[in-house]
């Protein structure tokens, strides 16, 4: 355990892939942190702001989903479209470099659905970015 000023800081193990470690140390170089632990602090913070938006947004939503995703063959994706058909109004699919697949799709509904349909392609921890941009 550190102090730093009026912050305790705690010193935690965690286990990363070398593709993780490799953005990790994308992350600190373009932001100029001076560690990794800076890194990962903002990391947090970051996330910590995309569920901050989410969960303020209530009622009826339009916007649109961005998503990018190894390996065209995996059928999870056609799983999520299809279950959430009725609230797809426009869907692109573009094949990338390197097997990856671009997914925009223009999402019109109520936001408990949209927040459904995000936690959904988040548990398959499969897409590569995942950005909801409300209209």
């Amino acid at each position: 355990m550190l102090i730093t000023g009026d912050e305790i800081t705690k010193i935690i193990s965690v286990s990363l892939t070398n593709e993780n470690i490799t953005s990790l140390e994308n992350i600190k170089k373009n932001y100029s942190f001076n560690g990794k632990s800076e890194s990962i602090r903002h990391a947090i913070k970051t996330a910590e702001a995309e569920i901050k938006e989410l969960s303020e947004m209530n009622g009826p939503v339009e916007g649109v989903l961005i998503m990018v995703h190894k390996d065209y063959e995996d059928a999870w994706v056609n799983q999520v479209q299809h279950r959430y058909k009725n609230h797809i109004k426009t869907h692109l699919h573009s094949h990338l470099k390197d097997y990856k697949c671009l997914e925009v799709m223009i999402i019109s509904s109520e936001s408990n659905t949209v927040k459904d349909m995000l936690r959904e392609i988040h548990s398959f921890e499969k897409a590569d970015y995942i950005k909801f941009v409300r209209s």
